[in-house]
């Protein structure tokens, strides 16, 4: 009988499970530089969260400008409901706001169409009634 002349202890049982080559033709295995695959894991992170961080800040401030939009509504349909309504306002018109004294008044007549005789009146804003039944600014000569 022929005796195998590979020594049992130099051959492993399972050859695809060792760390490094063990034949010829194997593929070349090289460590990974642990602080390298960390830093560009790192930086890969901190580029998507930035880039995620941004998009919440811009959807912040658009929700924001949102809010203030709605509060000047607020503050002129206030204004307007305890002006002086000499008629009744329709939805998508657009009327003017003066202010005479102490007195608002919402009158139909611009600012522009006054001719002469403006009654000492001083403009305020147009505004426009909305489905909602608040006013919005369309043209404003005051920083509300």
């Amino acid at each position: 009988m022929m005796q195998n002349p590979i020594d049992k202890e130099k051959v492993a049982e399972y050859p695809a499970l060792l760390l490094y080559p063990h034949n010829i033709g194997s593929i070349v295995i090289k460590p990974e530089d642990a602080g390298k695959l960390k830093s560009r894991a790192l930086s890969a992170m901190h580029e998507q969260t930035t880039r995620e961080l941004h998009q919440i800040q811009k959807q912040a401030e658009l929700l924001a400008q949102q809010a203030n939009e709605i509060r000047k509504r607020i503050l002129i349909s206030e204004k307007i409901y305890q002006a002086k309504l000499p008629f009744e306002p329709f939805i998508g018109n657009v009327y003017h706001l003066y202010k005479k004294g102490e007195e608002y008044i919402l009158m139909l007549i611009g600012p522009h169409e006054w001719g002469r005789s403006h009654n000492n009146l001083e403009f305020i804003a147009s505004v426009k009634l909305l489905s909602d039944h608040t006013w919005e600014l369309t043209d404003n000569m005051i920083n509300l």
